[in-house]
């Protein structure tokens, strides 16, 4: 098992394309268990939600509906979560031989949480990729040139969050940063903990 920041990428890359085939599921091409598989999934979730976020934000759904999607989305950022606990896992795994040096730092965010921005900024560059290509009248040449301006810094970014990600592996083969993870803990989904939930049973 290996990962660098193409990687990641590519199978970001790969679910974006594919669920836009259809707009709808694809099947996992990476065979289950394996830290491709939950790339993948992970991406697929990102997905999702994104599509959901945007159809809830229309102003002439009714009220049902938009509370049908809320709890979509809460089911979504449940799933996100469990995914990138999952990405940790593996990387804790890939480093368990390593022992950090004394003076090793650490980093305020573990790197599945590096991998969930990477993830979301595949469909931040798909789509803002979509609208530069725009050919409709409602798209006024100041629209395009705002999006090609933005689709730069997205592709820049990417750039950089790639790099981002190889040094702080570097770090941890090397034992210069410790792999340290905490989980995330959410309380608004555990009917024992969120007191509109444990209160109204």
């Amino acid at each position: 098992m290996n990962l660098d920041g193409n990687k990641a990428v590519s199978i970001f890359q790969q679910s974006v394309l594919d669920w836009h085939k259809k707009e709808a599921p694809h099947p996992n091409p990476y065979p289950e268990h394996t830290l491709e598989n939950t790339l993948y999934n992970k991406n697929h979730v990102d997905t999702i939600q994104w599509h959901i976020e945007d159809e809830i934000r229309r102003p002439d759904i009714p009220l049902e509906e938009v509370v049908a999607l809320k709890r979509k989305i809460d089911k979504l950022n449940q799933d996100r979560t469990d995914m990138v606990e999952k990405l940790d896992d593996f990387v804790i795994l890939l480093f368990k031989d390593i022992v950090p040096k004394p003076n090793a730092r650490l980093n305020s965010e573990s790197p599945a949480w590096l991998l969930d921005r990477m993830s979301i900024l595949e469909l931040k560059i798909f789509h803002m990729q979509e609208q530069v290509d725009r050919k409709d009248a409602g798209a006024s040449q100041e629209h395009l040139e705002k999006c090609r301006q933005k689709l730069t810094i997205l592709l820049e970014q990417r750039t950089d969050l790639k790099t981002c990600l190889d040094e702080l592996f570097l770090d941890y083969k090397n034992g210069d940063r410790k792999v340290k993870v905490y989980r995330q803990m959410k309380m608004y989904n555990d009917q024992n903990l969120n007191p509109s939930l444990y209160k109204a049973k």
